[in-house]
């Protein structure tokens, strides 16, 4: 497969400025990941968040497990302005390894999340540093204490954000990568008539067995370190999270990325420099939160919704709002023979391969033909 081309912009000086738009954008995301990555911790490292997210107080927060999570908290931001119907609000769920600045390369103006045309409200998964968090909540459910959470949780979570806070009763769109999109087809299932429009990128329905499996060598990679101590360590396990990071540094793109040498674009000099790329992102988070997430991600199954008895066919042909499908064509994570027969089982989707050498990360937009052809995608599917 050769690499994607730019697609070509149509007629007109807007299309023309929306692509400058979107190649400022990729080279912003390409520095701030090297900025982030190139950060040594000499301390407990959390998630980093350099925009003024707000925090959202759950209460006594009710967990999908029958624990009670005392005090919970979801972080936030938003952009744009709820205009009078409401209608034209948009959820945007964060990834793993990620915050609520993941979809900041379509947001704004002339490109496909408009803060002139959208409300759009980013939130942060549970467990990801900023929201309630092994790292950042207190006994008896701090560090390897906390409970687990489910990607229910988090979209009961984002129901009550939305609902309570901002007295929205019907949105226009849920859009999320990775298990942002786990949580756009959660949502979908979970709420049918709140969202005319779900967005999954590069994530699944269902976490199958080979995806479970090499997230348990991430995690092992992490607890086999001895300064962990079953998650009560008092300083970073440091050689466990550099082990995580170069479990990462093989998953994240596709081989045909390596051959081809596409290192160069995010400012790598050679293809084992991905390894300390990835070794020093992974550095910048804590452990436990690691770990939590990835149990959340291993646990995800649309089926275990209330209703529908484990069968996640069933509960996928039960979606109401209209979708929008966008595997990655060489992701590793989420194959697209999987996530193709996903499509095929809800009523309205759309089905739109991101055709790529970039793997998973193709849905971070970190390519100005990768950002296009999404921008492009999401920005039609919106609009019609």
């Amino acid at each position: 497969m050769e690499a994607s081309r730019l697609p070509t912009p149509k007629a007109g000086s807007s299309a023309r400025n929306a692509v400058r738009k979107l190649t400022h954008h990729w080279l912003a995301i390409c520095q701030r990941l090297l900025a982030t990555a190139a950060v040594t911790l000499v301390s407990a490292p959390i998630a980093v968040a350099s925009g003024a997210h707000q925090l959202f107080e759950l209460g006594d927060f009710a967990l999908e497990s029958g624990v009670v999570l005392p005090s919970a908290k979801l972080s936030y931001v938003t952009h744009g302005e709820l205009n009078g119907t409401g209608d034209n609000a948009i959820l945007v769920p964060s990834a793993y390894l990620g915050d609520h600045h993941g979809f900041d390369f379509l947001i704004e103006t002339g490109l496909a999340l408009d803060p002139a045309k959208y409300f759009i409200v980013a939130t942060d998964m549970f467990q990801n540093g900023l929201s309630s968090s092994p790292s950042n909540t207190p006994p008896p459910f701090d560090g390897p204490h906390f409970p687990a959470i489910s990607i229910r949780d988090n979209v009961t979570a984002g129901y009550r954000l939305l609902t309570e806070e901002f007295g929205l009763t019907h949105i226009k769109a849920v859009i999320g990568f990775s298990m942002g999109a786990q949580q756009a087809f959660q949502w979908a299932v979970s709420h049918p008539d709140f969202m005319d429009k779900a967005i999954g990128i590069a994530g699944s329905a269902v976490e199958y067995p080979h995806g479970a499996i090499r997230l348990e060598g991430f995690k092992a990679a992490i607890t086999a370190d001895q300064t962990f101590a079953g998650g009560l360590y008092t300083t970073p396990p440091v050689a466990g999270l550099k082990a995580g990071g170069t479990h990462w540094a093989s998953w994240g793109t596709s081989q045909e990325w390596f051959r081809q040498g596409l290192h160069t674009e995010i400012g790598l000099s050679s293809p084992e420099d991905m390894i300390t790329f990835m070794q020093n992102l992974v550095l910048s988070w804590d452990a436990n939160d690691l770990i939590g997430l990835a149990n959340t991600w291993q646990a995800n199954d649309i089926g275990a919704t209330p209703g529908f008895n484990g069968d996640a066919a069933k509960a996928l042909a039960s979606i109401q709002a209209e979708v929008l499908y966008m595997p990655s064509a060489t992701d590793m994570y989420f194959h697209i023979d999987a996530l193709t027969a996903e499509a095929e089982v809800i009523p309205k989707a759309r089905l739109a391969v991101i055709p790529t050498l970039w793997g998973h990360m193709a849905g971070l937009g970190l390519t100005p033909e990768d950002a296009a052809f999404i921008n492009d995608e999401v920005s039609t599917f919106l609009e019609k």
